[in-house]
């Protein structure tokens, strides 16, 4: 496993864009920024910053989330997830995360991430596929 140390920051942005919001997601009847994508977001910090630092054959994966979502981001605005890493266990990574947009936090909470070696966890993929009765 590469570098991982606690206090690491990872970031990741986008423009809310009619895909991004909860009336397009089914997920409410506003043009804001979906609770979904807010979230996709804030994983997405944790897992640039992780992902990279691993040995081949690694990467991470969520394994838990606890999200508020505080405000509301109209149409057209930036918004940017951070991702600090808060503690290194073993395999399990601990985030502090927050979401703003261009005027408030919109977004905060916890992100607990493990990594794994991906063609193991295929495999158990694919096992269960094969042995799933549907």
């Amino acid at each position: 496993m590469g570098k991982l140390e606690p206090g690491l920051v990872g970031e990741a942005t986008l423009v809310v864009a009619e895909t991004h919001t909860a009336r397009h997601l089914g997920s409410g009847g506003v043009e804001v920024l979906a609770t979904p994508i807010m979230i996709a977001l804030i994983e997405d910090a944790a897992r640039t910053l992780v992902d990279s630092k691993l040995d081949p054959g690694q990467i991470s994966v969520g394994v838990n989330l606890n999200v508020t979502h505080l405000a509301a981001t109209p149409l057209g605005m930036r918004v940017t997830a951070k991702a600090k890493l808060l503690a290194v266990e073993g395999r399990k990574l601990t985030f502090e995360v927050e979401a703003h947009d261009k005027r408030e936090k919109i977004g905060e909470g916890t992100h607990t991430r493990a990594i794994i070696n991906l063609d193991r966890f295929m495999d158990r993929a694919k096992e269960k596929a094969e042995t799933s009765n549907g």
